[in-house]
């Protein structure tokens, strides 16, 4: 697992070319809207402070018994919300243009970052399990469990960690569209990576065997690659 700044991709989303061989299966970013709705919680946030202002502006018409007065003592917490609210959509906007997700035969790489862009290489080696959340308009999060000790930051990856994770935080690709067909394309890779790697132990394993069985057989004759 690596963390890499980068200012120059030779392809979008990864910080250098693959490895010659390696295949990238699907690439993807964040929908915006799910992203200002599900991490930036764009709705609680609307609820709040409408609540705010009907309080203000009941509260004005109880002492003045008067309409206008009473929106017009909500006015400038009108525009502060309505400010607030532009912030965390642009902020959304901003995040989900700058991120890519990227799975590949051997690894997932997540871009992200919008003042300083950072790339995250997770290879199906230090990836434990993965699962899927599914939401009703087809967006979904997947969460990844890495294998211990390897570990993440919450603050420097959020918002792509699953929520409250934050003694093991699990980096997630988050309000991925098409989330369903997304989290096959992964199972099918990891899956298939980890057959392999268990083809490649057998067949060490063997050869080790028979290599022992060899009388002239030394430490000096094994090679590592």
């Amino acid at each position: 697992m690596s963390h890499d700044d980068h200012a120059v991709e030779p392809i979008r989303g990864l910080p250098e070319l693959p490895p010659r061989g390696e295949r990238i299966l699907w690439q993807g970013a964040p929908h915006w809207g799910t992203l200002a709705v599900r991490a930036f919680h764009v709705r609680k946030v609307i609820f709040y402070l409408a609540l705010l202002i009907l309080v203000r502006a009941g509260y004005t018409w109880t002492d003045t018994q008067s309409l206008s007065a009473a929106l017009g003592s909500t006015s400038f917490l009108v525009t502060l919300s309505i400010t607030a609210i532009g912030l965390l959509l642009l902020l959304a906007w901003l995040m989900a243009r700058a991120t890519v997700y990227t799975i590949t035969d051997r690894r997932i790489v997540l871009r992200f970052g919008v003042a300083l862009q950072m790339s995250v290489n997770l290879p199906y080696t230090v990836i434990q399990s993965a699962s899927v959340k599914l939401y009703r308009d087809g967006t979904g999060d997947i969460p990844l469990v890495l294998e211990p000790p390897e570990k993440v930051s919450y603050l420097i990856m959020w918002p792509h960690v699953r929520p409250w994770r934050w003694m093991v935080p699990q980096p997630m690709l988050r309000g991925v569209p098409n989330a369903r067909r997304v989290a096959e394309i992964l199972s099918e890779a990891m899956t298939a990576h980890h057959r392999q790697q268990e083809g490649a132990a057998s067949t060490r394993t063997a050869s080790d065997a028979a290599t022992g069985d060899d009388p002239h057989h030394t430490l000096g004759d094994a090679t590592t690659s």
